[in-house]
């Protein structure tokens, strides 16, 4: 039964993805992307913004923001953007676990999602470095950042671990909202088989390391 909930996460937030670009597309992406540069600098700020955001505080949806940022700066500068934010947000995450502790995290997440904390840090990810990776690039990596904080993991074990799975799970999401929205067929493609894969990693750790 737990594994089907999972299961049927991973479609429900598959097709509130689909949901967003169609209702981008279908309602003013084309307005938007044309008129994106007269935002000058402040239209990555608010997605590198919101992006943070929802790290930070894993309560908040994050996926849409990947695909948003592909769509509206495409998928260079949607890439950057993401990347930088993920970055920027999972390190004040390892941070934040591991200067104030768990007590902290809780308040700041809530009691709803610490228990996710919790199992993730009695995994010992920390003491695996691909198990690490693996996880970080699954769609609870925002939980990852604070259970490894809580650990005695240094940032030096940590940096390398994040930098290499953002570099391998953001490229196929901010390409799905470049391929899709710009139409760009190759990207699309790239786009569908890393999302294939992800979502078929995040079903195995799921299965192998049940989260509660």
């Amino acid at each position: 039964m737990n594994k089907t909930k999972k299961w049927l996460k991973l479609v429900v937030i598959a097709i509130a993805t689909i949901a967003v670009i169609w209702i981008i597309q279908r309602y003013g992406v084309s307005q938007l992307r044309d008129n994106v540069e007269t935002f000058g600098v402040w239209a990555p700020l608010a997605l590198f913004f919101l992006r943070f955001t929802s790290v930070v505080i894993p309560a908040l949806p994050g996926t849409a923001y990947s695909v948003l940022a592909g769509g509206l700066l495409g998928f260079s500068q949607g890439l950057l953007v993401i990347c930088l934010a993920d970055l920027c947000s999972c390190s004040l995450s390892f941070f934040l676990s591991k200067q104030f502790g768990r007590s902290f995290v809780q308040r700041l997440i809530g009691e709803r999602f610490i228990s996710r904390v919790d199992n993730l840090s009695q995994r010992h990810l920390e003491r695996n470095f691909f198990l690490m990776t693996a996880f970080l690039m699954t769609g609870f990596f925002d939980f990852v950042a604070y259970s490894v904080g809580l650990t005695k993991a240094p940032w030096l074990r940590f940096i390398p671990a994040l930098i290499l799975s953002i570099a391998i799970s953001n490229p196929p999401i901010v390409a799905l909202g470049a391929g899709v929205l710009e139409q760009g067929r190759l990207l699309l493609v790239f786009a569908v088989l890393g999302a294939f894969a992800l979502a078929l990693l995040t079903g195995f750790l799921q299965r192998k390391q049940p989260i509660s």
